[in-house]
């Protein structure tokens, strides 16, 4: 596993956000995939040996392309300079919630878990009324001391506690939430040693799984949205 090929690659990407570049690097990008695809691998065997329901698909079903979409967007450079993949019961779907991990250099990488997006309705509405159902347990997996002490749930939210739900409910703050999710940063020097990274991605991924059981109780029987 060779980390130091994929910040790289990703860094001198990002210097270089162009088609031509891209193009003429495609041995290069080639090899810093394959390093990331080994890494994932190797992080997904430590992840499996505390939720085995992750163990079903392999690193390539479960990374991003490099390629934005600009269409929306004022920034129009081509790529974003990043490996990322979700790992989770069902591959790279956002739903079930899962393991992310972003690597992007500039210490802006990233491992992750929870609900990221807001725009499956459905799913924040179930999410939501489970809060408000079981707020005990929600209020006992985020003040876990080791919880805590590591993480702090974000997520877009409303500026009001939604209709249909007290606004003095003990959850309130969170009910008002359209998403919920977890971000621990990381540094780039913590990538530099592979193995001592994927034992400790391993370790936070395992203080993440209360949070992302819980939501995806939650979310049992949400069915993906199809095209």
């Amino acid at each position: 596993m060779d980390t130091g090929l994929i910040l790289d690659f990703l860094s001198d990407l990002e210097r270089n956000n162009d088609r031509e570049w891209f193009h003429a690097n495609k041995e290069r990008r080639g090899r810093a995939n394959a390093a990331f695809e080994e890494l994932l691998q190797a992080l997904m065997l430590e992840i499996g040996q505390f939720d085995g329901s992750i163990l079903g698909s392999s690193p390539k079903e479960l990374t991003f392309k490099l390629v934005r979409d600009t269409r929306f967007s004022h920034d129009k450079s081509p790529y974003l300079p990043a490996f990322r993949a979700h790992i989770s019961s069902r591959g790279k779907l956002p739903i079930p919630v899962g393991y992310y991990l972003m690597i992007r250099p500039g210490d802006r990488s990233f491992l992750g878990g929870g609900l990221f997006g807001d725009m499956f309705k459905d799913a924040t509405a179930m999410v939501r009324e489970h809060i408000a159902q079981n707020g005990g347990e929600w209020e006992k997996i985020l003040h876990d001391p080791e919880f805590e002490g590591h993480f702090t749930p974000q997520g877009s939210a409303l500026k009001k506690v939604p209709a249909g739900y007290d606004k003095e409910h003990p959850q309130a703050e969170y009910l008002k939430m359209k998403s919920w999710y977890l971000e621990y940063p990381l540094k780039d020097e913590e990538l530099r040693d592979p193995e001592a990274f994927v034992q400790r991605a391993a370790r936070i991924f395992q203080l993440m799984k209360p949070f992302n059981d819980y939501l995806n109780r939650a979310l049992a029987g949400f069915e993906m949205p199809t095209r």
